[in-house]
């Protein structure tokens, strides 16, 4: 088991106990989307409520941790608050291949987390509400200089005329 394991002896086959229990995890892996990361070794802080009912183990929580990648706009680093939210049902017995299940006394709480955060991670993500992004057509940061422009496009019956003024 690794680090998202969790003893519930306490718990098993005693429906109405409950315990809250609250830690940190350093992610054995990154965990991401094409834009964001939550890198591996990244502290990821659990608050969880475990409730034994008659099928098995309710937990009920969520957690939070930060992303890393880039501004979709403007390219620039940034920084991004992951928060999630779960309720899942780890089954005594396997009744479902998608359940969950308690297994020698410990719940797994690596794929419940993989599948709230990766999902959670913003595909678009910006640096400030504001960003102007880059220019099309010479790729400078828009943000700096707002009042930032280029000559419109010659018409084409004219661009012969470019070359007499160089001459």
């Amino acid at each position: 088991m690794n680090g998202f394991g969790i003893s519930v002896r306490d718990l098993m086959h005693k429906p109405g106990t409950m315990r809250r229990a609250e830690f940190e995890i350093d992610l054995p892996e990154d965990l991401s989307n094409s834009i964001l990361s939550v890198s591996a070794g990244t502290h990821f802080e659990l608050e969880l409520r475990l409730e034994s009912v008659h099928e098995g183990i309710l937990v009920t929580g969520g957690g939070d941790t930060y992303a890393v990648g880039e501004c979709s706009r403007c390219l620039d680093p940034i920084e991004v608050d992951v928060k999630v939210d779960f309720v899942e049902l780890f089954a005594y017995s396997l009744t479902n291949e998608d359940d969950f299940v308690v297994e020698d006394e410990k719940i797994d709480l690596e794929q419940v987390i993989r599948d709230e955060v990766v999902p959670n991670l913003p595909s678009q993500p910006l640096c400030n509400e504001d960003c102007l992004g880059l220019c099309v057509e010479c790729g400078e940061k828009l943000s700096g200089n707002p009042e930032h422009e280029h000559e419109g496009p010659v018409d084409p019956r004219w661009k012969a005329l470019e070359n007499f003024e160089k001459e």
